[in-house]
């Protein structure tokens, strides 16, 4: 794959929390623009740069593997829906990368962290969000509702395509589920998702039963069926880290 298709596949999933204002500059209209083109140029590439949260990780997993451009598209693959690159990363090196990018956001909670790589986490998103953001240790206080949607939207998620409309599609997936003070994977359930925004989009029209992958459901990619098994394999992965650590966060 190109440098380009790299940059696009970021894209993909960047657009979503950047449209909620959540990371990068403020451009949502700008990566929409780009993934429905299914072009890529220099000013793609600069405002990759600008999401303070995913790009450290694409540097940490490309300096791990030897690969000069943290936008090559399997490392971008690597961060968003896991790969073999991931276990590259040594341990310790993720440990460090966390406190070094994420000292102001982390604070006291970084020798959970460290715990929770320790028990088996790698760098992909789903590490960064159920231990880097604070939403956990909400959870592990009794609020729940509203850190457990933030988190479930937030990860990205792999779904089956039930039906579709103009711009929406109603999926089956898991959603993440909190039980006994540990986080999963629910049974499989109905959700409506946005795969067209103002015409543009993505992909083009889903049919029932394409398998998609979601950020803040948003459809972000076709996956393959090999693709599908490794986000559900890495975030597995994940959501058995945190829970082995226990009162993550606060």
């Amino acid at each position: 794959m190109s440098d380009g298709a790299g940059a696009l596949l970021f894209a993909r999933y960047a657009f979503p929390p950047n449209a909620l204002g959540l990371c990068g500059v403020d451009t949502p209209r700008t990566l929409l623009e780009y993934g429905d083109a299914r072009e890529s140029d220099g000013g793609l590439r600069a405002l990759a740069r600008t999401f303070d949260g995913a790009w450290p990780y694409l540097e940490l997993i490309a300096a791990a593997n030897g690969i000069d451009d943290p936008l090559d598209a399997r490392v971008v693959e690597a961060y968003w829906l896991g790969n073999g690159l991931l276990d590259r990363v040594r341990p310790h090196a993720l440990v460090r990368h966390v406190d070094e990018r994420f000292r102001g956001r982390v604070g006291r909670a970084g020798g959970h962290v460290a715990g929770v790589v320790a028990a088996g986490a790698v760098p992909h998103h789903s590490f960064h969000v159920l231990a880097v953001y604070p939403w956990l240790g909400l959870l592990r206080t009794g609020i729940v509702d509203e850190p457990l949607r933030v988190l479930d939207r937030c990860r990205v998620a792999s779904a089956v395509v039930e039906s579709v409309a103009d711009e929406t599609a109603s999926v089956r997936l898991r959603p993440l589920v909190w039980h006994d003070g540990l986080l999963g994977l629910g049974p499989p359930e109905s959700r409506t998702v946005r795969w067209r925004i103002d015409g543009r989009s993505f992909v083009a029209r889903p049919k029932p039963g394409d398998l998609l992958s979601l950020h803040w459901d948003v459809v972000c990619d076709r996956l393959a069926p090999d693709a599908a098994r490794r986000l559900v394999a890495v975030t597995d992965r994940a959501l058995l880290a945190v829970n082995r650590v226990g009162g993550l966060l606060c």
